[in-house]
């Protein structure tokens, strides 16, 4: 015979136990993942400072960078300093490998808007589904109507405490107006032209482009030529 406690059934009390729980479970991977995805925010701008009124980084140089381009898949604005300012930095080795100037990433909507961090917001939606279903099923395995009582309005604490975890899922974000959609493949490839372009921006002459191997050649061919042209010339004369 199943106990009663305080007029419940023991099973009611641990389901709604444990419905709670998952609630408490899921806020806590929501939070752990806001915490690692600001943290890895801070660290890519550790040392710069953003200023609202420009829309701009100041880096620990005191120089700008200024809005790149919108990458519309992770919600991320992209700032970028210029390549001349960056390359000649006297702490560029500690700054940026990048030859096309540093870049600087900011989120523009609040948690969760991102890819990443939608995902992580998707599994703990799931955990507080499960923690709605759990003591809806258990209450038809109760015999008393104050456990079923209990159970249903466990699920609806529990499908209440977990409306503000969805309800960034139900909103559609607004896109920034007045910015360059660009997506982060396209960024890559991007920043990949620009550092061909800068090796390939040598000077026209032939010379140049031909290997030192063959220079030697091409000199020695050259004089041969002016001799026999000279020697021709005489012999006419």
């Amino acid at each position: 015979m199943t106990g009663l406690v305080g007029g419940i059934e023991l099973t009611a009390w641990l389901a709604a136990g444990y419905a709670l729980a998952l609630v408490l479970v899921a806020y806590g991977i929501d939070l752990l993942a806001k915490r690692a995805h600001l943290a890895n925010d801070e660290q890519h701008t550790e040392g710069f400072v953003y200023h609202e009124d420009h829309d701009a980084w100041l880096c620990p140089e005191d120089q700008w960078l200024w809005p790149k381009s919108f990458d519309p898949d992770n919600r991320v604005m992209r700032y970028r300093g210029s390549p001349l300012v960056c390359n000649s930095c006297p702490v560029k080795d500690t700054c940026t490998t990048s030859d096309d100037g540093k870049e600087v990433g900011r989120t523009v909507d609040a948690w969760p808007s991102s890819e990443s961090a939608r995902f992580h917001r998707g599994i703990a939606c799931a955990v507080t589904v499960l923690a709605v279903v759990f003591p809806v099923v258990a209450s038809f395995t109760v015999q008393h109507w104050p456990s079923q009582l209990v159970l249903l309005v466990i699920a609806g604490v529990t499908a209440v405490a977990g409306i503000p975890l969805w309800s960034h899922l139900r909103h559609s974000p607004v896109d920034p107006d007045g910015v360059l959609f660009k997506s982060l493949d396209e960024n890559l490839e991007e920043r990949a032209a620009t550092i061909e372009a800068v090796q390939r921006r040598r000077t026209s002459y032939a010379s140049d482009r031909r290997p030192d191997s063959e220079a030697p050649v091409a000199l020695t061919l050259g004089r041969t030529r002016y001799a026999s042209e000279r020697k021709r010339a005489e012999e006419n004369v």
